[in-house]
């Protein structure tokens, strides 16, 4: 089953977040995604105009509230920041990983 097809499970805290080689493992799964600090996940996608990017947003966010799962989001003139991290934990989870797969289904290429 690909990252795309699973679902997020929301974090109750007491547990590690992903280091080192599984960290690693994991940014291997989802093309683009930066892994910052150890700490969180950053991409940035580009778009033609500004209406297409908010209707990106739109779309993301349709799938963070269907996942419990809540990116934060920069929107601007023909562009959209998104970075994920597990705030529970103040790390990255599997979850995380997911959520990116799931946005990156969501980008007109």
């Amino acid at each position: 089953m690909s990252l795309a097809e699973k679902h997020c499970v929301p974090c109750r805290g007491g547990v590690a977040p992903l280091k080192g080689e599984e960290l690693r493992k994991m940014q291997a799964l989802v093309t683009g995604w930066q892994v910052v600090d150890d700490h969180h996940l950053s991409k940035t996608f580009t778009f033609p105009d500004f209406r297409t990017a908010l209707d990106f947003v739109n779309r993301v966010g349709a799938v963070a509230e269907e996942q419990g799962h809540h990116p934060d989001l920069y929107l601007a003139w023909g562009k959209v920041e998104i970075k994920i991290w597990t705030h529970k934990i103040d790390g990255l989870t599997e979850s995380d990983f997911i959520l990116a797969a799931k946005i990156d289904r969501l980008h007109p290429i």
